[in-house]
This record gives C-alpha cells, sequence and structure tokens, in this order.
C-alpha cells in the first residue's frame, strides 16, 4: 500500500491547484459546480452557513455516543448519561469499520458524489476534522473539551478514523488517487495558557494514528493549519501534504529548514495557501498575489534547495472561505485560478 501511496504522490502535478474544504454557499449544487469548474483537484464541499450541521465540529459528530445537538442553539455537546451508548459502541467497533456522515451533515459531499457519477479524476480531496480541534473543540455539559476525557478522547478517535475509511471509499470509484487533509485549525494554539494539559507527545500519536488512517485507506494524507505549528511535529506525523496559510506565515516554514528539505526529499508537498480568505482579499490582485508567492518562493529558496522547493508546491486559499461572503469567495478562487496559469 505504501508503495502505491508513493507513487501517486510523485505523480502530483506541481502548482496544481485545490481548496481546504468551506464554502459561503447555502445552494450544495452551486457550490459543486463551483469547485468542479475551479479546481485541478476539486474538493467536496462543507457549507457552514447552509447548516451548523456542517460546521467543523458537528459535521463529524455522528456517531459519537452520548453525543447531543441543539439546533435551536446551533450547539453540539456530549453528556454522560445511564444508557448502555458505551457498551453498544464497543460491541460494534472494529478497525474496518466505516462510519457515514448522513446528508443531514454534508449536503455539499453527497450532492459533489451525484455530480460526478460516471466521471474519472486523476485526483479528488476530502476533508476530516483533526482528533485535536475535534476533541478540544467538542466539549460535555459542563463545558469541558473532551480531550480531558481519556475515554471520549480515543472513541472520538476511532470514530474519525471510521469516517475516514468511509470517505475514502466512497470517493475511490471517481479517482485515480484520493487526497484527504486533517483539518487542525488548533495546532496554532497548542502550547499556550489555554492548551498547557495537551501533551506533545499524545498529540502527535493522535495525528499520526490519523495520518495512518487515511494511508491504509488507499488515501494520500494532508494537514491543513491556520498560521504557525510545531512543524518538525507535523512532519513527525508522516503526513505528505502540509497546507499553510503562506499569504501571511511564510516566516514559519523557514524556522525548519533540515526537516522540510528532508519531507520534501521523502516525497512529501507543500500546499502555498497564497490566497487570503480575510478582509485583506479586497486589496489583493493577481500581480499582488503573484509578486507575494515569488517573494515567498525566493525567501525559502535561501534555505531550502529551491529546485526541490519548486516541484513540491501546490496552490491553495490561505484557509476555506465558508466565513466570507459569496462575492470575496468568488474572488479568491478567481485570482488562484489566474495565478495557476501565469506560473504554469
Amino acid at each position: 500500500m505504501n508503495s502505491l501511496i508513493e507513487y501517486h504522490v510523485k505523480m502530483i502535478t506541481p502548482f496544481s491547484t485545490t481548496g481546504i474544504g468551506s464554502l459561503p454557499h447555502k445552494d450544495p449544487e452551486e457550490a459543486c459546480r463551483l469547485v468542479l469548474e475551479t479546481f485541478d483537484i476539486p474538493f467536496w464541499p462543507q457549507l457552514p452557513k447552509l447548516s451548523f450541521h456542517e460546521s467543523m465540529i458537528s459535521q463529524f459528530s455522528e456517531g459519537i455516543p452520548f453525543i447531543k445537538t441543539d439546533d435551536h442553539r446551533e450547539s453540539t455537546w456530549v453528556e454522560r448519561n445511564g444508557s448502555d451508548a458505551l457498551t453498544r459502541f464497543y460491541e460494534n467497533y472494529s478497525e474496518e469499520l466505516k462510519v457515514s456522515i448522513s446528508e443531514d451533515y454534508a449536503k455539499g459531499l453527497h450532492t459533489f458524489i451525484r455530480l460526478i457519477k460516471n466521471k474519472r479524476f486523476t485526483s479528488l480531496k476530502g476533508q476530516v476534522t483533526g482528533p485535536l480541534t475535534f476533541t478540544l473543540g467538542l466539549k460535555d455539559f459542563e463545558g469541558k473539551p473532551i480531550y480531558f476525557d481519556e475515554e471520549l478522547r480515543e472513541i472520538s478517535l476511532m470514530v474519525l478514523k471510521a469516517k475516514i475509511r468511509w470517505q475514502i471509499e466512497i470517493l475511490k470509484p471517481y479517482a485515480e488517487k484520493i487526497i484527504l487533509f486533517v483539518d487542525e485549525p488548533i495546532l496554532s494554539a497548542l502550547g499556550s495558557t489555554s492548551y498547557l494539559g495537551v501533551d506533545p507527545e499524545e498529540a502527535l500519536r493522535l495525528l499520526k494514528e490519523t495520518t495512518d488512517a487515511i494511508k491504509h485507506s488507499g488515501g494520500i494524507p494532508g494537514i491543513h493549519c491556520c498560521s504557525k505549528a510545531d512543524w518538525s511535529l507535523v512532519i513527525k506525523s508522516g503526513i505528505t501534504i502540509i497546507s499553510f496559510d503562506a499569504y501571511g506565515y511564510t516566516d514559519t516554514i523557514s524556522m525548519y529548514p533540515e526537516e522540510f528539505t528532508q519531507f520534501f526529499r521523502s516525497g512529501g508537498y507543500l500546499a502555498w495557501g497564497i490566497v487570503p480568505t480575510s478582509e485583506s482579499i479586497t486589496e489583493e490582485n493577481l500581480d499582488s498575489i503573484r509578486k507575494r508567492l515569488d517573494m515567498s518562493i525566493e525567501k525559502l529558496s535561501a534555505l531550502l534547495p529551491g529546485d526541490l522547493l519548486r516541484s513540491k508546491i501546490l496552490l491553495t486559499p490561505s484557509c476555506g472561505t465558508g466565513s466570507m461572503n459569496v462575492e470575496d469567495a468568488l474572488k479568491v478562487f478567481t485570482l488562484l485560478k489566474q495565478l495557476k496559469e501565469t506560473v504554469s
């Protein structure tokens, strides 16, 4: 399996474009068609403005024992009770188990699958909320992150891996290779006072098990983190594609020259989030984005082998566009598509 993954990774064309996941649209078909028309590596869109069920935590919460949802308050939490939920979970779980994401929680995904019927792509991309972001974001009824409940932390990992297996299986019929990004925005906050109780070794274990689940299912593992992160820890997790905010945080990559040189030589890629998904998009145009990309590549080329670096670049928005308005999101996608044409 690993040799197959390595072969597939070598076939990723440098400067190919893809997206992080979320879009601001409320029409699933409109969002899917936009993705299919825009990106070299299409992905199924998460639509948080359509339903809070499609937000980062709620979307992958189905199957967690004791999960509670309040549609009116748009909240999801865990509340232990005297039921046999844990017993039933353990009785049904296996390392081959696949847990689906229902259409009520992922209309973008199910619409995407319907639209690509009878089509075949070189690559498709999916995404899953990372185990750290999920367990630190999902709380119990007292407001405590379930990460600090060892049993629920482990169960969450098991459910996320089962959803990874299911997601790759349903995408496989439509592409030669499936890329699955682990969305871990919380990585940028680890080590802060709010998360002093998070052990780096445990964080690495959770990431590595998630990465391994993607590989064992025949997928190519990627990770997305907003702003800064301990990139050496991320690389140790066995990830293949690292997606970062290149618009504002290229300097964070330059802090790890040896680690990234080895990462590239081992087949790794950097997905450069060079088009901003913040209010800054209103001030940017193709020339300014191209100039920023060139300057960033030049800066990193002084620390990393330049030819190797350029051969390992993908292009993306800096983050998801789910919090933007549709007009600004369209500008992000247009600039990314135009940028790709200037570097091809």
